[in-house]
Protein backbone atom coordinates (compact mmCIF):
# COMPACT_ATOMS: atom_id res chain seq x y z
CA UNK A 1 0.00 0.00 0.00
CA UNK A 2 0.57 3.95 -0.26
CA UNK A 3 2.45 4.97 2.62
CA UNK A 4 3.42 8.41 1.31
CA UNK A 5 6.80 9.73 0.24
CA UNK A 6 8.91 7.67 2.26
CA UNK A 7 7.52 4.01 1.02
CA UNK A 8 7.41 5.13 -2.54
CA UNK A 9 9.84 7.26 -2.89
CA UNK A 10 9.35 10.34 -4.64
CA UNK A 11 13.50 10.00 -5.29
CA UNK A 12 15.56 12.48 -6.26
CA UNK A 13 18.57 10.61 -7.16
CA UNK A 14 22.14 11.78 -8.87
CA UNK A 15 24.15 10.13 -10.81
CA UNK A 16 27.82 9.08 -9.71
CA UNK A 17 29.18 12.70 -10.79
CA UNK A 18 26.23 14.47 -8.03
CA UNK A 19 26.08 18.05 -9.18
CA UNK A 20 29.29 18.39 -10.85
CA UNK A 21 28.87 19.58 -14.55
CA UNK A 22 31.79 20.29 -16.80
CA UNK A 23 35.19 23.08 -15.90
CA UNK A 24 34.87 24.61 -12.30
CA UNK A 25 33.39 27.70 -11.72
CA UNK A 26 36.75 29.00 -10.81
CA UNK A 27 38.67 28.03 -13.75
CA UNK A 28 35.60 29.46 -15.72
CA UNK A 29 36.38 32.59 -13.99
CA UNK A 30 40.19 32.86 -14.86
CA UNK A 31 39.44 32.03 -18.49
CA UNK A 32 36.97 34.51 -18.76
CA UNK A 33 38.83 37.09 -17.00
CA UNK A 34 41.80 36.79 -19.41
CA UNK A 35 39.57 37.41 -22.36
CA UNK A 36 37.49 40.68 -20.18
CA UNK A 37 41.03 42.09 -19.76
CA UNK A 38 42.22 41.57 -23.86
CA UNK A 39 39.05 42.88 -24.90
CA UNK A 40 38.82 45.83 -22.60
CA UNK A 41 42.32 47.35 -23.81
CA UNK A 42 42.52 46.79 -27.71
CA UNK A 43 38.41 48.24 -27.38
CA UNK A 44 39.82 51.37 -26.37
CA UNK A 45 42.39 51.70 -29.12
CA UNK A 46 40.17 50.96 -31.62
CA UNK A 47 37.31 53.09 -30.90
CA UNK A 48 40.10 56.30 -31.30
CA UNK A 49 41.30 54.11 -34.59
CA UNK A 50 38.16 54.37 -35.97
CA UNK A 51 37.16 57.45 -35.44
CA UNK A 52 40.82 58.66 -36.82
CA UNK A 53 40.13 56.27 -40.22
CA UNK A 54 36.38 57.31 -40.97
CA UNK A 55 35.68 53.54 -40.47
CA UNK A 56 32.18 52.56 -39.48
CA UNK A 57 33.07 49.08 -39.92
CA UNK A 58 35.92 49.31 -37.12
CA UNK A 59 33.26 51.33 -35.03
CA UNK A 60 30.67 48.88 -35.46
CA UNK A 61 33.74 46.21 -34.56
CA UNK A 62 34.52 48.12 -31.43
CA UNK A 63 30.48 48.67 -30.64
CA UNK A 64 30.85 45.04 -30.82
CA UNK A 65 33.72 44.40 -28.32
CA UNK A 66 31.72 46.62 -25.76
CA UNK A 67 28.59 44.12 -25.85
CA UNK A 68 31.65 41.49 -25.92
CA UNK A 69 33.13 42.80 -22.62
CA UNK A 70 29.52 42.82 -21.19
CA UNK A 71 28.87 39.73 -22.27
CA UNK A 72 31.56 38.38 -20.31
CA UNK A 73 30.77 40.87 -17.07
CA UNK A 74 27.51 39.47 -16.89
CA UNK A 75 28.77 35.82 -17.05
CA UNK A 76 31.29 36.53 -14.41
CA UNK A 77 28.23 37.93 -12.16
CA UNK A 78 26.09 35.12 -12.97
CA UNK A 79 28.82 32.32 -12.24
CA UNK A 80 29.13 34.14 -8.63
CA UNK A 81 24.98 34.62 -8.43
CA UNK A 82 24.42 30.76 -9.31
CA UNK A 83 26.84 29.82 -6.93
CA UNK A 84 24.87 30.86 -4.20
CA UNK A 85 22.96 27.52 -2.26
CA UNK A 86 19.60 27.36 -2.71
CA UNK A 87 17.83 28.19 0.03
CA UNK A 88 14.22 29.93 1.42
CA UNK A 89 12.40 30.28 -1.25
CA UNK A 90 14.58 29.58 -3.76
CA UNK A 91 14.79 26.31 -3.93
CA UNK A 92 17.11 26.07 -7.13
CA UNK A 93 19.25 28.68 -5.64
CA UNK A 94 20.07 31.41 -8.40
CA UNK A 95 21.31 28.79 -10.88
CA UNK A 96 19.00 30.72 -13.42
CA UNK A 97 20.71 33.38 -12.96
CA UNK A 98 23.13 32.23 -15.96
CA UNK A 99 20.41 32.18 -18.53
CA UNK A 100 19.56 35.98 -17.50
CA UNK A 101 22.60 36.74 -18.31
CA UNK A 102 22.80 34.11 -21.91
CA UNK A 103 19.26 36.35 -22.60
CA UNK A 104 20.67 39.84 -22.15
CA UNK A 105 23.53 38.79 -24.49
CA UNK A 106 21.04 37.48 -26.94
CA UNK A 107 19.01 40.72 -26.89
CA UNK A 108 22.20 43.22 -27.18
CA UNK A 109 23.63 41.29 -30.15
CA UNK A 110 19.88 41.68 -31.59
CA UNK A 111 19.24 45.72 -30.44
CA UNK A 112 23.00 46.78 -31.46
CA UNK A 113 22.68 44.79 -35.02
CA UNK A 114 19.81 46.50 -35.63
CA UNK A 115 21.34 49.94 -35.02
CA UNK A 116 24.55 49.21 -36.82
CA UNK A 117 22.34 48.05 -39.45
CA UNK A 118 20.50 51.65 -39.62
CA UNK A 119 24.02 53.26 -40.42
CA UNK A 120 25.60 50.66 -42.68
CA UNK A 121 22.38 51.65 -45.12
CA UNK A 122 23.15 55.05 -44.74
CA UNK A 123 26.50 54.74 -45.63
CA UNK A 124 25.76 52.26 -48.70
CA UNK A 125 23.67 55.61 -49.55
CA UNK A 126 26.39 58.40 -48.98
CA UNK A 127 29.90 56.78 -48.44
CA UNK A 128 31.82 58.98 -46.32
CA UNK A 129 35.99 59.09 -46.99
CA UNK A 130 37.33 55.79 -45.43
CA UNK A 131 41.90 55.40 -44.19
CA UNK A 132 41.84 52.06 -45.95
CA UNK A 133 45.34 51.47 -44.51
CA UNK A 134 44.69 52.09 -41.07
CA UNK A 135 41.46 50.12 -41.05
CA UNK A 136 43.24 47.23 -42.76
CA UNK A 137 46.39 47.40 -40.05
CA UNK A 138 43.45 47.69 -36.89
CA UNK A 139 41.37 44.97 -37.96
CA UNK A 140 44.38 42.61 -38.60
CA UNK A 141 45.13 43.20 -35.04
CA UNK A 142 41.74 42.93 -33.94
CA UNK A 143 41.85 39.38 -35.84
CA UNK A 144 44.66 38.14 -33.33
CA UNK A 145 43.08 39.46 -30.44
CA UNK A 146 40.07 37.86 -31.10
CA UNK A 147 41.04 34.38 -31.81
CA UNK A 148 43.21 34.55 -28.41
CA UNK A 149 40.19 35.88 -26.33
CA UNK A 150 38.11 32.84 -28.15
CA UNK A 151 40.79 30.46 -27.32
CA UNK A 152 40.70 31.55 -23.37
CA UNK A 153 36.82 31.27 -23.29
CA UNK A 154 37.02 27.88 -25.15
CA UNK A 155 38.50 26.66 -22.73
CA UNK A 156 35.87 27.19 -19.90
CA UNK A 157 32.94 24.88 -19.64
CA UNK A 158 30.24 25.78 -22.63
CA UNK A 159 28.27 23.76 -21.79
CA UNK A 160 26.31 26.43 -19.85
CA UNK A 161 24.59 29.05 -21.98
CA UNK A 162 25.98 31.40 -19.95
CA UNK A 163 29.48 31.12 -20.99
CA UNK A 164 28.28 30.22 -24.54
CA UNK A 165 27.06 33.11 -25.07
CA UNK A 166 30.07 35.26 -24.33
CA UNK A 167 31.63 33.34 -26.85
CA UNK A 168 29.11 33.17 -29.17
CA UNK A 169 29.63 37.42 -28.47
CA UNK A 170 33.89 36.96 -29.17
CA UNK A 171 33.43 34.15 -32.42
CA UNK A 172 30.86 36.73 -33.99
CA UNK A 173 33.25 39.82 -33.78
CA UNK A 174 36.60 37.36 -35.00
CA UNK A 175 34.06 37.27 -37.89
CA UNK A 176 33.85 40.73 -38.19
CA UNK A 177 37.26 41.70 -38.42
CA UNK A 178 37.85 39.21 -40.91
CA UNK A 179 35.44 40.86 -42.63
CA UNK A 180 36.70 44.67 -42.00
CA UNK A 181 40.06 43.26 -43.23
CA UNK A 182 38.31 42.07 -46.69
CA UNK A 183 36.44 45.54 -46.79
CA UNK A 184 39.98 47.64 -45.91
CA UNK A 185 41.78 45.68 -48.51
CA UNK A 186 38.78 46.60 -50.94
CA UNK A 187 39.03 50.50 -50.21
CA UNK A 188 42.99 50.13 -50.07
CA UNK A 189 43.34 48.24 -53.74
CA UNK A 190 40.08 49.84 -55.22
CA UNK A 191 38.98 52.87 -53.67
CA UNK A 192 35.63 51.83 -52.70
CA UNK A 193 34.66 53.33 -49.76
CA UNK A 194 31.17 51.47 -49.76
CA UNK A 195 33.06 48.13 -49.08
CA UNK A 196 33.42 49.45 -45.20
CA UNK A 197 29.27 49.53 -44.79
CA UNK A 198 28.73 46.07 -46.89
CA UNK A 199 30.91 44.80 -44.24
CA UNK A 200 29.22 46.17 -41.51
CA UNK A 201 26.15 44.29 -43.20
CA UNK A 202 27.66 41.42 -43.19
CA UNK A 203 28.67 41.38 -39.10
CA UNK A 204 24.89 42.54 -38.71
CA UNK A 205 23.85 39.34 -39.99
CA UNK A 206 26.13 37.37 -37.80
CA UNK A 207 25.10 39.51 -35.10
CA UNK A 208 21.33 38.17 -35.94
CA UNK A 209 22.17 34.53 -35.97
CA UNK A 210 23.67 34.62 -32.50
CA UNK A 211 21.74 36.77 -31.43
CA UNK A 212 18.41 35.00 -32.03
CA UNK A 213 19.80 31.42 -31.04
CA UNK A 214 20.42 32.79 -27.38
CA UNK A 215 16.90 33.97 -27.08
CA UNK A 216 15.41 31.42 -28.06
CA UNK A 217 17.59 28.82 -26.05
CA UNK A 218 17.31 30.77 -22.79
CA UNK A 219 13.38 31.13 -23.88
CA UNK A 220 12.74 27.63 -23.85
CA UNK A 221 14.50 26.98 -20.69
CA UNK A 222 12.32 30.08 -19.33
CA UNK A 223 8.97 28.71 -20.67
CA UNK A 224 9.76 25.47 -19.12
CA UNK A 225 10.59 23.12 -22.62
CA UNK A 226 11.91 19.67 -22.95
CA UNK A 227 15.71 19.58 -23.70
CA UNK A 228 16.86 19.80 -26.95
CA UNK A 229 17.33 16.33 -28.22
CA UNK A 230 15.08 14.55 -25.29
CA UNK A 231 11.69 13.90 -26.27
CA UNK A 232 9.19 13.37 -23.44
CA UNK A 233 7.07 10.83 -25.43
CA UNK A 234 9.98 8.94 -26.50
CA UNK A 235 10.81 8.47 -22.46
CA UNK A 236 7.42 7.88 -21.28
CA UNK A 237 7.25 4.65 -23.85
CA UNK A 238 10.50 3.67 -22.37
CA UNK A 239 9.31 4.54 -18.90
CA UNK A 240 5.70 2.47 -19.40
CA UNK A 241 7.38 -0.11 -20.56
CA UNK A 242 9.83 -1.28 -17.58
CA UNK A 243 8.57 -4.51 -15.63
CA UNK A 244 5.23 -4.22 -13.81
CA UNK A 245 4.51 -0.43 -15.01
CA UNK A 246 0.70 -0.13 -16.11
CA UNK A 247 0.79 3.67 -16.60
CA UNK A 248 3.09 6.86 -16.75
CA UNK A 249 1.16 10.65 -16.17
CA UNK A 250 2.67 13.55 -15.03
CA UNK A 251 5.77 13.34 -17.10
CA UNK A 252 7.41 16.86 -17.26
CA UNK A 253 10.82 17.41 -18.71
CA UNK A 254 12.50 20.47 -18.34
CA UNK A 255 15.96 22.16 -17.96
CA UNK A 256 17.00 23.83 -14.67
CA UNK A 257 20.31 25.53 -15.63
CA UNK A 258 22.67 25.02 -18.53
CA UNK A 259 23.63 21.52 -18.49
CA UNK A 260 21.01 20.01 -15.71
CA UNK A 261 18.11 18.74 -17.19
CA UNK A 262 15.22 17.52 -14.87
CA UNK A 263 12.25 15.23 -14.99
CA UNK A 264 9.23 14.14 -12.95
CA UNK A 265 6.17 11.68 -13.50
CA UNK A 266 3.79 9.68 -11.93
CA UNK A 267 4.08 6.24 -12.33
CA UNK A 268 1.42 3.31 -11.30
CA UNK A 269 2.56 -0.11 -10.58
CA UNK A 270 0.23 -3.19 -10.84
CA UNK A 271 -0.61 -4.42 -7.42
CA UNK A 272 2.02 -6.64 -5.45
CA UNK A 273 4.39 -4.70 -8.00
CA UNK A 274 8.03 -3.64 -6.29
CA UNK A 275 7.74 -0.50 -6.24
CA UNK A 276 11.28 0.41 -4.90
CA UNK A 277 12.62 -1.67 -7.82
CA UNK A 278 10.67 0.33 -10.63
CA UNK A 279 12.14 3.43 -9.32
CA UNK A 280 15.25 2.53 -8.99
CA UNK A 281 15.22 1.01 -12.28
CA UNK A 282 13.70 3.85 -13.65
CA UNK A 283 16.44 6.41 -12.13
CA UNK A 284 19.12 4.29 -13.43
CA UNK A 285 17.25 3.72 -17.37
CA UNK A 286 17.16 8.24 -16.96
CA UNK A 287 20.53 8.83 -15.83
CA UNK A 288 21.86 5.90 -18.04
CA UNK A 289 20.14 6.36 -21.55
CA UNK A 290 19.18 10.68 -21.27
CA UNK A 291 21.73 12.20 -18.86
CA UNK A 292 19.09 13.15 -16.44
CA UNK A 293 20.38 12.54 -13.32
CA UNK A 294 17.95 15.35 -11.09
CA UNK A 295 14.73 12.59 -11.65
CA UNK A 296 11.55 12.50 -9.38
CA UNK A 297 9.21 10.11 -9.01
CA UNK A 298 5.92 9.65 -7.23
CA UNK A 299 5.51 5.55 -8.03
CA UNK A 300 2.32 4.19 -6.65
CA UNK A 301 -0.02 1.13 -6.95
CA UNK A 302 -2.31 1.02 -9.18
CA UNK A 303 -5.99 1.01 -7.62
CA UNK A 304 -4.40 3.06 -4.25
CA UNK A 305 -6.67 6.18 -3.08
CA UNK A 306 -3.96 7.95 -1.32
CA UNK A 307 -6.33 10.29 0.57
CA UNK A 308 -8.79 7.55 1.83
CA UNK A 309 -7.04 4.30 1.80
CA UNK A 310 -10.09 2.82 -0.76
CA UNK A 311 -9.73 0.79 -3.80
CA UNK A 312 -10.38 2.45 -7.20
CA UNK A 313 -12.05 0.47 -9.56
CA UNK A 314 -10.28 1.36 -12.78
CA UNK A 315 -11.43 -0.20 -15.59
CA UNK A 316 -9.44 -0.96 -19.51
CA UNK A 317 -8.11 2.60 -20.94
CA UNK A 318 -10.47 4.69 -23.05
CA UNK A 319 -11.24 3.67 -26.40
CA UNK A 320 -9.93 6.80 -27.85
CA UNK A 321 -6.13 6.49 -27.68
CA UNK A 322 -4.49 9.38 -25.91
CA UNK A 323 -7.54 10.12 -23.86
CA UNK A 324 -6.33 10.47 -20.37
CA UNK A 325 -8.33 8.41 -17.39
CA UNK A 326 -10.53 5.69 -17.54
CA UNK A 327 -14.08 5.69 -15.23
CA UNK A 328 -14.57 2.54 -12.64
CA UNK A 329 -18.13 1.76 -11.92
CA UNK A 330 -18.63 3.25 -9.35
CA UNK A 331 -18.10 6.72 -10.71
CA UNK A 332 -14.65 7.77 -9.53
CA UNK A 333 -11.98 8.19 -12.06
CA UNK A 334 -8.18 7.01 -12.06
CA UNK A 335 -5.57 9.34 -10.79
CA UNK A 336 -4.50 9.78 -14.70
CA UNK A 337 -8.02 12.24 -15.00
CA UNK A 338 -5.93 15.09 -13.63
CA UNK A 339 -3.18 14.48 -15.50
CA UNK A 340 -0.75 17.14 -17.02
CA UNK A 341 -0.12 15.98 -20.41
CA UNK A 342 -0.14 12.66 -22.17
CA UNK A 343 -0.95 9.20 -20.80
CA UNK A 344 1.56 6.62 -21.25
CA UNK A 345 0.40 2.98 -20.94
CA UNK A 346 2.11 -0.10 -22.46
CA UNK A 347 1.16 -0.76 -26.28
CA UNK A 348 1.31 1.45 -28.85
CA UNK A 349 -0.99 4.79 -28.53
CA UNK A 350 -0.79 7.96 -29.89
CA UNK A 351 0.94 11.37 -28.48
Amino acid sequence: MNTGNQEHGHGHAHGPAGHSHGVSADADRRWLGGALALIIAFMAAEVVVGVVAGSLALISDAAHMLTDAASIVLALVAMRLAARPARGGFTYGLKRAEILSAQANGLALLLLGAWLAYEAVRRLISPPPVRGGLMLATALVGIVVNVLAGWFISRANRTSLNVEGAYQHILNDLFAFIGTAIAALVVVLTGWARADAVATLVVVALMARAGYGLVRESGRIFLEAAPAGLDPDAIGDELVAQRSVVEVHDLHVWTITSGEPALSAHVLVEPGGDCHAVRRNMQRLLSDAHGISHATLQVDHLGEDAESGGLLQITAPPASPGEPGAHGADGRTSPADDTHGPVHRPGPHEH
